[in-house]
């Protein structure tokens, strides 16, 4: 959850989570001038909106708590300055707590201050899910799910999961996915991913933005030790002499073989069609392992609207395609908690660098959008 900066002064009776308060600064309303050159062409500017609007979401659960509604409530004020308005709010049925919300862009709202049209590269509808929230009223939901995926790196098996997949289908079905995004922080991004990856695997590809997305769960830990293994072992078996090597059931293995190709075939052709932004903190522990150097190889830097971006490339082939788009902080919060927020990324004075171009994590994730998955979820 984002928090005011400790340094500001707050006005007489403001709230620290206003928009006004600890929201970006020096953000204007869109113009004439930003329809012919939108400012939503601008991924530094599309970053803090999508961020604004996840703020909006946790901003609807307290406001919820706080038996708030309408315009005295605080959410609101985090997505009208964009010119958006609230169509749905998604709602955990085990505990009636809000986990995330549609946003659409307004048109009367846009009239209002004389805007004609929807800003070139505006979003008609955004999907936003906020993460976990350590409040007595949703803590062991929040919980629940954060075990889930620390168990099973899947979120699948959840209430939350069906129900902003289907939210999800709803705004494609209306605007078309072209016109719609998802966006998510933490927990929610874990979920934005899935539910995205789950489209993806239906070929219909959502922009995604994903904010300090989890990145360590036992499974991955347990395949990992696994990988290690098949290493050792195939160590050890180059030691042997090739008159006594084994090879066991060489005919499946040549299947097997040709499956994960196969695999790779379709992801080369499909993936350029789905690439999703992950944002990360390497001050983060829940997000670091993106960007570990044990899982990366293969730095080249590439500049994006003035900001250094990585770009994630396949970790098993020449083509270089791309997978993801990885945006790592390279001047920013450093305790945990600062960097796990989300104020940091409608930061004025953040700075975002190449970091690494090779994540076999985020390639292992994607890959298994082709490949059959025996998981337990």
């Amino acid at each position: 959850m984002a928090n005011a900066s400790g340094e500001q002064i707050l006005e007489e009776g403001a709230h620290p989570y206003d928009f006004h308060v600890s929201g970006p600064r020096n953000l204007s309303s869109p113009t004439w001038r930003d329809i012919i050159s939108s400012n939503w062409k601008d991924n530094n500017y599309r970053r803090t909106v999508m961020a604004c609007f996840i703020q909006a979401a946790y901003l609807l659960e307290l406001d919820r708590q706080e038996n708030k509604t309408g315009e005295e409530g605080l959410a609101p004020r985090w997505w009208k300055p964009f010119k958006y308005k609230l169509a749905q709010t998604l709602v955990d049925e085990r505990d009636g707590s809000i986990f995330g919300a549609i946003l659409e862009w307004d048109r009367a709202a846009a009239l209002a201050d004389f805007i004609l049209m929807r800003p070139n590269g505006a979003p008609r509808a955004v999907l936003a899910l906020r993460g976990t929230l350590l409040k007595s009223h949703t803590i062991r939901r929040d919980l629940e799910d954060d075990l889930r995926f620390l168990a099973w790196e899947s979120l699948k098996g959840s209430v939350r999961f069906n129900v902003a997949l289907g939210a999800l289908k709803s705004a494609v079905e209306r605007f078309g996915s072209c016109n719609v995004c998802v966006a998510g922080h933490s927990l929610g991004a874990g979920f934005a991913f899935q539910v995205g990856k789950a489209l993806a695997k239906e070929g219909v590809f959502v922009e995604t933005h994903l904010f300090n997305p989890p990145s360590v769960s036992i499974a991955m830990s347990l395949r990992n030790l696994g990988e290690k293994a098949g290493y050792v072992w195939r160590r050890m078996k180059s030691m042997f002499p090739s008159s006594v090597e084994v090879h066991p059931n060489s005919e499946e293995e040549d299947k097997g073989s040709s499956s994960t190709s196969q695999g790779w075939g379709l992801l080369r052709a499909e993936v350029k069609k789905w690439v999703p932004h992950l944002y990360v903190n390497n001050s983060d522990y829940i997000c670091c392992y993106y960007t570990d150097p044990a899982e990366t190889a293969g730095a080249k830097p590439v500049v994006v609207d003035g900001s250094k971006t990585t770009t994630l490339l396949k970790s098993d082939g020449p083509r270089g395609d791309v997978t993801a788009k990885m945006f790592v902080m390279s001047k920013g919060p450093q305790k945990f908690f600062e960097a796990h927020g989300l104020e940091q990324w409608w930061s004025n004075d953040m700075e975002l660098q190449l970091a690494i171009h090779d994540s076999k994590l985020i390639t292992r994730q994607l890959k298994s959008l082709y490949t059959p998955q025996g998981k337990p979820q």
